[in-house]
């Protein structure tokens, strides 16, 4: 069966055995995904939800990769789900994957308390004010704290989560204090942690976490991830991820 695709929509391989299907006009998925996808671990007969899900990209990537029985996506932009739950039918994975249309802040009356063993998220990097917004609304939703902020995506993830579940995160450095603040407040303890660099001799530009809701205190710092061994050019480490998607 042939998928229809809207104007300025592309269906992309993901060298997985799926397809996703994107609009360069909206926002597309980048790196971040990828990393999270890799970074995320969903175990045999567990439930995972992707909290702000945008096309869909990490539940499809945990699909393929992972033995997770079920994976959910939830996204409040109707376009986006829309689009998500599209790529879902297109690779015939409606009974693995579920795209739900709602709210992050939400999410708990949506799903219920307890109702997932691992929760992931790549959330908006940037607070409301903080850098520049894209005036093309999709994607300054996808980038800028508009529709929900950093603690609305941990405070729910916990209550998502049953207990000893694991939440994992991708965010920016520069608010990682803020980030472990809030994940202490709501119970999720620091257990991973990895920094990603784009060179080896940069500041690192990106952190990978994971929280255990009602875990011991105790957080292992893994090697750093570095993106590039020169301008173009994957490190090993970045092809192998990909390799994996």
């Amino acid at each position: 069966m042939t998928t229809k695709l809207k104007e300025q929509e592309r269906l992309d391989d993901l060298q997985n055995g799926y397809e996703i299907i994107q609009d360069r006009e909206k926002f597309c998925f980048g790196i971040d995904a990828v990393l999270l996808s890799g970074f995320a671990k969903v175990k045999p007969g567990e439930k995972a939800l992707d909290l702000g899900t945008g096309t869909g990209i990490i539940p499809i990537l945990l699909k393929a990769k992972t033995q997770g029985e079920h994976f959910t996506g939830l996204e409040i932009q109707e376009e986006c789900a829309e689009m998500a739950t599209r790529s879902v039918l297109h690779n015939h994975l409606e009974s693995e994957i579920t795209i739900q249309q709602g709210d992050i802040k939400e999410a708990s009356a949506i799903f219920g308390r307890a109702s997932f063993d691992v929760v992931t998220s790549n959330p908006p990097y940037m607070i409301h004010n903080h850098g520049l917004e894209n005036p093309h609304l999709p994607k300054a939703i996808a980038r800028h704290e508009i529709l929900c902020n950093l603690e609305d995506v941990i405070s729910q993830a916990s209550c998502l989560l049953r207990e000893r579940g694991r939440f994992y995160m991708i965010h920016r450095p520069f608010r990682l204090a803020e980030i472990i603040g809030l994940m202490l407040k709501y119970r999720l303890e620091p257990k991973r942690m990895r920094l990603v660099y784009p060179y080896v001799d940069k500041e690192p530009n990106l952190v990978l976490l994971e929280g255990v809701l009602g875990g011991r205190s105790r957080i292992q710092v893994e090697k750093p991830l570095i993106i590039y061994e020169k301008p173009g050019v994957y490190t090993q480490d970045i092809v192998n991820l990909y390799g994996k998607v």
